[in-house]
């Protein structure tokens, strides 16, 4: 009867995925001290060039998990360091509305094309299949620690 390898592997992807995320997480800390920024900052902008036009900071609350007050000051800093800009919602006066500012969006963008460009090759042996299946698997990670961090956040995990 064979054994399974399932265990082993188990194992080791706990091993792995964890030194993927800190060496990520290293990563980012880098790319935010390369432009003057806070991780936190860096990642938010980074959500907001996703976002296809400016938001609330309500919904940059949203997007990074902080209260309100939190995203506000982080607006506050991305603003002064000309990386996005307050505008009043056309449609309606009331809102204020962040975006980036599209210069500095294009230079974050380039810093990101000269660092990640190896990036790409990462995948050039895969097959649609397997590439399909490190999407589902990226979505699904996202999803998932999106979920976690939701639940620190409350109070749900408590230390033992």
């Amino acid at each position: 009867m064979a054994v399974s390898e399932r265990p082993r592997l188990m194992a080791e992807l706990a091993v792995v995925s964890r030194r993927y995320m800190a060496s990520y997480a290293l990563f980012n800390q880098a790319l935010a001290d390369h432009l003057g920024l806070h991780p936190t900052d860096l990642q938010c902008l980074n959500l907001l060039t996703l976002e296809g036009g400016p938001v609330t900071t309500g919904r940059i609350a949203e997007l990074t998990g902080l209260t309100t007050g939190a995203a506000t000051r982080l607006v506050d800093r991305l603003e002064r360091a000309g990386y996005v800009v307050r505008e009043r919602d056309a449609g309606d006066r009331r809102l204020v509305l962040v975006a980036p500012v599209p210069e500095k969006a294009a230079e974050f963008g380039r810093v990101w094309d000269r660092l990640g460009g190896g990036w790409v090759a990462l995948f050039d042996d895969l097959d649609d299949s397997e590439l399909a299946l490190f999407i589902d698997h990226m979505r699904r990670t996202t999803d998932f620690g999106a979920e976690q961090a939701a639940r620190l956040r409350s109070g749900e995990v408590r230390e033992v």
